[in-house]
């Protein structure tokens, strides 16, 4: 079976993916489908810097904000939803640009693994929901040192206080038997549909781009992400919602706990570490061809990926 060329956009928060990949869609007449598992979510559009319709510049843009805040959702389900898109833009004669920060997704859907689903009857629902009033009880570490003695490969790539995704591991190994980590390992039978070029933005300077992350936190902060904020503060403990950076870092303003500037401070320090686990991960992938926001004018940006993508397509 032929397969089907995409173009994955990649690299940390803040490095200008939504620009280049408009640009790269313009130029290779496609559309785009995001893999960010939180600008899959409504009602935080400030808080996972969606792009507005300016910035797409009519280009389509799937995978944004299609899923209610407290739907269940897994990156077994992202890969068939993307799927089934990404066959309708083919189909339409349309190119396909990738674009996004959530390493997870991008892979499960370009590597093709399977994901064996927890069973949907009474007995996976009675552990879902001992598992998140053992989270409301014990907390977040507690959970994830859980997690860690299960499935340490798993709980190495995850953040701590992700208890959606801690959650959901769990959920898997009790409900299958089998760790995500197990089924990933074993799940790479059946070759990838796709034949992508991959597309990374970085900064050589470090402070290059955690100077745009700051900025990027003061430009929401004007644009309304408190407001955006004070709907999600009374979210349950493990809600997709309260997992968002810029949600959960503003919860002790919002109730009275702290200040504002200390609380802006801690979101600007977690967002330049969610941006260095982002770079963790992509750089695993030895098929990236890294450009540099820091080296190169938006215009030279641009024509250096077309070229990149020309000749591995050639």
């Amino acid at each position: 079976m032929k397969k089907i060329p995409v173009i994955a956009v990649l690299g940390p928060t803040a490095s200008g993916k939504t620009g280049l990949a408009v640009e790269l869609a313009k130029h290779f007449d496609a559309e785009v489908v995001s893999f960010d598992s939180m600008q899959l979510y409504k009602g935080m559009d400030v808080a996972t810097a969606k792009p507005t319709e300016q910035e797409m510049q009519g280009i389509p843009h799937h995978m944004i904000d299609c899923v209610l805040r407290n739907e269940v959702y897994s990156v077994a389900r992202y890969k068939d939803d993307a799927t089934k898109i990404i066959d309708d833009i083919v189909a339409r004669g349309k190119r396909v640009i990738l674009v996004g920060g959530t390493g997870l997704y991008l892979d499960s859907l370009l590597e093709n693994i399977e994901f064996l689903n927890p069973e949907t009857d009474e007995k996976n629902q009675k552990i879902r929901k001992e598992l998140q009033k053992e989270l409301e009880e014990k907390g977040p570490s507690f959970m994830f040192g859980k997690l860690t003695a299960i499935d340490p490969v798993t709980a190495e790539k995850l953040h701590p206080n992700n208890t959606g995704r801690v959650l959901r591991a769990l959920e898997v190994y009790y409900t299958t038997g089998r760790t995500i980590s197990y089924q990933v390992e074993h799940s790479r039978d059946v070759p990838s549909r796709y034949a992508p070029v991959f597309i990374g933005l970085n900064a050589r300077d470090r402070q290059c781009l955690y100077d745009r992350i700051n900025k990027r936190v003061d430009l929401m902060l004007e644009s309304g992400l408190l407001d955006e904020a004070k709907a999600f503060v009374d979210e349950a403990p493990g809600t997709t919602a309260r997992q968002a950076i810029g949600l959960k870092e503003l919860a002790p303003y919002i109730r009275g706990e702290q200040p504002l500037d200390v609380c802006v401070d801690h979101l600007k320090q977690e967002t330049r570490r969610y941006a260095k686990r982002q770079l963790t991960w992509f750089r695993r992938n030895e098929k990236v061809h890294w450009l540099y926001i820091d080296e190169l004018s938006r215009e030279d940006l641009i024509n250096e990926a077309i070229k990149i993508i020309e000749k591995e397509e050639s």
